[in-house]
């Protein structure tokens, strides 16, 4: 069993699912030329393409994220958020965990709070962040 889609509800699905591509380095997604045609002929509308959108890794080794509209706007914290590993595979330098976070703010997150203190026997440190929409997620 594998999951299938991360799911966000949001106001705009493209640009949301574009500023998650950019953090987690996929290409940023669009409907194909031929694809977009026959939904189209088929009944949709423009505004209908609009209601949807993801963020996929091409090697489909990472997560997909699939960005839905919804009418209702985020009025609480997420009760569910993701980790970003500035360096998969291993522990991340302080630096490196630094440099990552100025890249995603310079992508459209807000910087709202830093961790850093030890739990247990393990140093924890991180940063709390939040996406164009004011989805909370955390870079460590």
């Amino acid at each position: 069993m594998k999951i299938g889609n991360i799911t966000f509800d949001c106001a705009n699905p493209r640009s949301l699912s574009h500023f998650w591509s950019d953090v987690l380095g996929y290409p940023r997604a669009e409907y194909p030329p031929q694809l977009r045609e026959q939904l189209l002929a088929n009944g949709l509308t423009e505004e209908d393409l609009l209601q949807r959108s993801i963020a996929e890794d091409p090697k489909g080794e990472g997560p997909r994220l699939f960005f839905q509209k919804v009418p209702e706007g985020k009025d609480a914290k997420n009760r569910i958020h993701l980790d970003i590993s500035a360096t998969p595979g291993r522990i991340p330098t302080r630096e490196e965990v630094e440099s990552e976070v100025e890249r995603i703010v310079a992508l459209g997150a807000t910087l709202i709070g830093k961790v850093d203190t030890q739990w247990g026997l393990f140093p924890e440190y991180h940063y709390t962040l939040t996406d164009p929409e004011g989805n909370e997620f955390c870079v460590q």
